[in-house]
């Protein structure tokens, strides 16, 4: 996907963080938008500061957990535009918190938002686009889907299935020119430890010094674009955090002793 240009992109979790800095990103390529998320009135404010004409962009609200409205969403974007050429699923939730002392409920919620609600609106769009003998599917992963990190086990877990499944969808699917990219954030300054989940299910509502002093949104929205319009299968964004991957790779037990670190005493 070389231009977005007049491209329809469907962005989940775009309200705020990772994905509304990416809408702004993809706006200014001239793409038109479904923008989707619980709080309408903060899809509205993003919506604005995209500044696209009335028939460019939809506000879209939608629960991710919410499985049996999708069939219904997907109709009202065809409505409007007639084709999805590109699904961003960004939204998402983290975690703090240990796996002794976090409840059931907790696992259960991260999967469903992180995991299932993916899954499901994954595969009410790719009908659409194997139809169309086109599409890409852009999804927010975490540098946590390839590593395992001390006090989000729930997290680690959502995002590595996610990788699984997406590699597998895109052997599936490349007869059908459609594309798969999966994004690895790193420590990205957005409010996901704020809203991550504690072991009761209620907020943490804390920001982390890591994600405080990580790189700002808009510059990883900005590879993450670069990365669509290279056609690129999996990216890695942040600092020196990204060096993980290939400490896992090839120097399994280095990685093992720095994490161990991390872990709570």
């Amino acid at each position: 996907m070389k231009d977005l240009k007049d491209k329809i992109v469907w962005i989940t979790g775009a309200s705020s963080g990772i994905g509304e800095a990416t809408a702004y990103k993809m706006a200014k390529e001239g793409a038109k938008l479904v923008l989707s998320a619980r709080r309408k009135e903060e899809l509205e404010r993003v919506k604005k500061a995209c500044n696209l004409p009335e028939n460019d962009i939809l506000v879209l609200p939608l629960d991710v957990e919410d499985f049996e409205s999708f069939e219904k969403h997907k109709n009202t974007v065809l409505a409007k535009f007639g084709r999805i050429d590109l699904l961003f699923n960004n939204a998402g939730i983290s975690q703090r918190g240990g796996v002794l002392e976090s409840n059931l409920e907790v696992f259960q919620k991260i999967i469903n938002i992180n995991l299932m609600g993916v899954i499901a609106l994954t595969k009410v769009v790719l009908p659409e686009m194997i139809k169309q003998k086109s599409g890409h599917f852009v999804v927010t992963s975490s540098l946590s889907g390839k590593l395992g990190s001390p006090m989000r086990s729930g997290y680690c877990a959502s995002k590595h299935a996610l990788h699984g499944f997406f590699d597998a969808l895109r052997s599936e699917v490349h007869k059908d020119n459609i594309k798969v990219t999966m994004v690895c954030p790193g420590y990205i300054q957005t409010d996901i430890s704020i809203n991550a989940i504690g072991t009761d299910g209620t907020h943490h509502g804390k920001m982390d010094n890591n994600q405080a002093n990580g790189i700002p949104v808009e510059v990883c929205a900005s590879k993450i674009v670069k990365a669509i319009k290279a056609d690129k299968s999996e990216i890695y964004i942040g600092g020196k955090e990204v060096l993980g991957v290939y400490l896992k790779r090839f120097f399994p037990k280095i990685l093992e002793k720095i994490v161990l670190k991390q872990a709570p005493k």
